[in-house]
């Protein structure tokens, strides 16, 4: 008797590919823990405001309340009655919106320039890798404070503040992708049918090249969040927006009798970079051959 065998449908290349990163994640120990804290950050800025609707400016409350003292403020206030929950879940929603908006800035330029130094080389690339040197020479964050300085503060001065000074990296590391990938074969071949020099970049050379750009990605959000964080510290952020760095610059002059104001945004800030470094960890073996094979 024969038996009728049920064949799934294979998937698309690019679902597969995604599919077998999936399970290399799920994996890695690292990687789900920095899923999990990133899941809960997430959360705590789409659904905070339904927890804690009020305004993170307001004197909510008597000042200087610590964590547990008063169950309607469940976090404590600062030394203005301020509710910390309050601001401590609007710094959540600054922190991803300044973090991955100025990745996306600083791997879009970044990526730009190392693609097309890598792949014309000469002069080209000798020029553009001269002007990645002199924006790698002046420290980054002394250049963010410059341009924010030199503007009106606001979230987006500061996520192009960062983008700006964030990019030479993904340059560098995109260039020394495109200049290996240029001389493989499959480039050779598109070059042999007559592929223009664009569809070259765009679809035989960058898709290959953009793995190691991923796993840097998150590196970068986590720096910038921790650059935003400073550049409101310093009284540089927006001055309308509540953010973490805000709520310990505010705090700083209370940090012995109410530690608890610079703390818990300091917390918050160590659990956030942390959820990316170890996503980033994750990606980095996870779209890594070499160390896929140990």
């Amino acid at each position: 008797m024969n038996l009728l065998r049920l064949s799934l449908p294979a998937l698309p290349p690019r679902a597969a590919r995604l599919l077998a990163l999936l399970r290399v994640l799920a994996r890695h120990r690292a990687a789900l823990v920095g899923l999990v804290l990133l899941a809960l950050l997430a959360a705590a800025a789409l659904l905070g405001p339904l927890w804690f609707p009020g305004d993170p400016w307001d004197m909510a409350g008597p000042p200087m309340l610590w964590p547990g003292e008063d169950p309607a403020f469940p976090l404590g206030t600062d030394f203005m009655g301020r509710d910390l929950a309050t601001g401590l879940v609007s710094g959540a929603r600054v922190s991803l919106l300044v973090g991955l908006v100025s990745t996306a800035l600083a791997s879009t330029l970044g990526v730009a320039v190392g693609a097309i130094g890598g792949y014309y080389r000469g002069w080209i690339d000798a020029a553009l890798m001269r002007v990645t040197e002199i924006f790698q020479t002046v420290p980054k964050f002394v250049l963010a404070v410059v341009l924010v300085a030199l503007f009106k503060p606001s979230v987006a001065t500061a996520v192009i503040a960062i983008g700006i000074v964030s990019w030479p990296p993904t340059a560098r590391l995109v260039r020394s992708e495109f200049l290996v990938l240029r001389e493989r074969e499959f480039v050779l071949a598109g070059e042999a049918i007559g592929m223009s020099h664009a569809r070259l970049i765009l679809t035989q050379i960058l898709p290959n090249a953009l793995p190691p750009v991923v796993a840097m990605s998150t590196l970068t959000v986590a720096t910038a969040i921790q650059t935003e964080a400073s550049l409101a510290f310093l009284g540089l952020g927006d001055p309308n927006v509540m953010s973490w760095g805000t709520i310990i610059g505010s705090g700083r002059e209370q940090v012995v009798d109410a530690w608890y104001i610079c703390g818990l945004p300091g917390i918050a800030i160590v659990l956030t970079v942390l959820a990316f470094n170890l996503i980033g960890e994750g990606l980095n073996d996870a779209l890594n051959p070499h160390l896929q094979q140990r």
